[in-house]
């Protein structure tokens, strides 16, 4: 029962010192696609960690379980683990991580159903708006273009995604800065951006107390929005992204002293009129397979006593 406890402990552990430290690196901002990844390791990981605590857990606690667990392993690698002292503490351990997987699945497949519901109702209030022509088919068009007085642009996620944009917007967007709108909003589409965003609000929702999960959220809303950024300059250019942000966004308030909820944008147009160089492709390299490891740490905890038992 011991790598129950410990992989408890390595869970929490990571889940408090695993978002200050990503906090506090310079890294981030200049290589956003790397970011993501470590963010999604570091909670791969996590989640890893209890899942196995809980599987342990179980197995100690019911014979039944520590069956189907180890029915292939040989009786040395049962011992090693000491499964036998039977912890009455074992049962209510995996009881509450079997809760906390079920509440997770359920926050998961509850942020599926809003986000399928408010796709089908923006689709719905698109079709109002501009009505389909005859012999036109619903998301035929990859640009619907909107009557509005304000300047706007979103992509609709879906099986035909479409970039959503007002004639406000198109009288502001000058040369390609159109264009650039568009890539920015294709990069959100291509890299599934998306899921990132509902399986962060999902766990952050459903476990609201656990830092790693609201740090998640957080950066992955700020994160997607940079990489989008950065596929969009690499085609037209920092600086037609970055005036094009400012033409979306100039009568919103976003630029004035007040706070606002897109606060990150004035930090976004910064960042590509100010760039920063990227990181190499050694160091990046680097990271990348760093962060690929940390989910295998909770898994060499796990298996180190059975690897051990075999010699």
């Amino acid at each position: 029962m011991l790598v129950s406890l410990v992989l408890l402990l390595l869970g929490a552990l990571a889940a408090v010192v695993a978002p200050r430290l990503v906090s506090r690196a310079d890294w981030p901002e200049r290589e956003p696609v790397v970011a993501l990844w470590v963010w999604q390791c570091v909670v791969a990981a996590v989640l890893l960690c209890f899942a196995l605590s809980m599987t342990f857990s179980a197995a100690a606690a019911w014979q039944l379980v520590r069956g189907h667990v180890f029915a292939p392993a040989p009786h040395a690698v049962v011992d090693a683990y000491a499964l036998g002292a039977n912890e009455p503490w074992s049962a209510v351990l995996a009881v509450v991580l079997a809760c906390g997987g079920l509440w997770t699945g359920a926050m998961l497949s509850r942020e599926i159903y809003r986000s399928h519901a408010g796709r089908k109702r923006r689709r719905m209030e698109l079709l109002v708006r501009s009505p389909l022509l005859p012999g036109e088919e619903p998301g035929g068009e990859p640009l619907v273009v909107l009557e509005g007085e304000r300047p706007d642009a979103w992509w609709l996620p879906g099986a035909a995604p479409q970039l959503v944009i007002t004639t406000a917007a198109l009288g502001r967007l000058k040369g390609s800065q159109l264009d650039a709108v568009l890539a920015h909003e294709q990069g959100h589409a291509r890299a599934r951006h998306d899921w990132l965003l509902h399986c962060s609000a999902a766990l952050a929702t459903g476990f609201p107390q656990i830092p790693v999960f609201a740090a998640f959220r957080n950066e992955m809303h700020r994160l997607v929005e940079l990489a989008a950024d950065d596929v969009a300059s690499r085609r037209f250019g920092r600086r037609t992204i970055a005036l094009a942000l400012v033409e979306l966004n100039e009568d919103r308030g976003v630029f004035g002293p007040c706070p606002t909820p897109d606060a990150q944008l004035p930090q976004r147009v910064n960042r590509l009129l100010t760039p920063v160089p990227r990181l190499s492709a050694g160091r990046r390299l680097r990271l990348t397979a760093a962060a690929a490891l940390v989910p295998v740490v909770p898994l060499l905890v796990a298996f180190v006593p059975g690897l051990r038992a075999l010699g």
